[in-house]
């Protein structure tokens, strides 16, 4: 297959194109730049710009690209930033996408749970209603974005993506770090659910989205087993043989992330991945000792 990736050069970007690289895909990268290379596309989202001609006849269209929102506070700038880099890509590559003579199959078009917002203990499925704050309306905005290739009659997947486990990237080795100095422990009360996933899931789940013509719409990207943010740092704890006894108080994570400190960090939503296994996607690594271990290279008792 010819599959276009934006946001090639990110985490999940890099991980997706050395697997779809390695089942013998043809891979075309979607850059910020004039001059481009073998296998590049030149877009500049910001400024509406991209050539849409070296779209036709690809297979398949992944939509990764996005301002990162867990770096640096919530500033307005910062807020402004992440919706203009999400929104007006998305409507770009989906309006040039519904313009070609010959569109792709398929835009998988990511977004992420924060779209259900602070859920507490409440089950969340892809039917679930959307939550209230900056994340849920960013998510909103960025899922209708994808309309126009949809009524192109373009299959739209929209992978809503939880907390993504890697060691080269995300908030997993902040985390090591914190931990390895003996000072890990809960974020405020703990109770807020982790909806987590391994980074070779999401790969899968991306690649499973692609080819599994049955399944469209927004898709829970996350492991069938979310946990409490306390079960979290114990079972890190345990496997880096580390303490998990010096909480981060609320009050503290506000002062120093302010907004992004509630909705990001004390918020919570046990999210259930439904269609992804009612589509028979079978996860390589559902438990989270085992992920961790895995990712970490911590050898220990596989539980299944």
């Amino acid at each position: 297959m010819k599959i276009a990736i934006s946001g090639a050069s990110g985490l999940i970007g890099s991980e997706l194109i050395s697997f779809l690289s390695r089942d013998k895909h043809e891979v075309l990268r979607l850059v910020r730049k004039r001059q481009t290379g073998p296998g590049e596309i030149c877009w500049d989202p910001l400024n509406g710009q991209l050539d849409k001609n070296a779209l036709e006849g690809v297979d398949a269209v992944v939509h990764l690209a996005g301002e990162n929102i867990a770096s640096g506070r919530w500033t307005s700038a910062k807020k402004r930033r992440i919706r203009e880099s999400r929104i007006r890509g998305t409507l770009l590559l989906a309006q040039s996408l519904s313009h070609l003579f010959e569109p792709p199959k398929v835009l998988v078009s990511v977004s992420a749970i924060g779209f259900y917002g602070n859920r507490g203990e409440e089950a969340i499925n892809e039917e679930s209603s959307p939550g209230t704050g900056f994340l849920p309306e960013l998510c909103r905005e960025w899922e209708d974005a994808t309309a126009t290739a949809a009524m192109r009659g373009i299959r739209i997947v929209i992978p809503r993506i939880g907390m993504v486990l890697s060691a080269s990237g995300g908030a997993l080795p902040l985390m090591l770090r914190v931990f390895r100095m003996g000072l890990g422990g809960r974020i405020g009360s703990g109770a807020q659910y982790m909806s987590w996933v391994a980074i070779e899931d999401l790969v899968g789940i991306i690649h499973h989205a692609i080819t599994c013509e049955s399944l469209q719409g927004p898709v829970n990207a996350v492991s069938p087993n979310p946990v409490t943010n306390q079960a979290f740092t114990k079972v890190l704890a345990r496997i880096l043989a580390r303490p998990s006894i010096f909480p981060l108080p609320a009050f503290a994570a506000r002062i120093a992330l302010g907004e992004m400190a509630d909705e990001a960090l004390l918020a919570g939503a046990k999210v259930n991945p439904a269609k992804l296994i009612k589509s028979k996607y079978k996860f390589q690594f559902p438990d989270l000792e085992n992920a961790l271990r895995h990712i970490l290279k911590k050898p220990g008792t596989i539980k299944n």
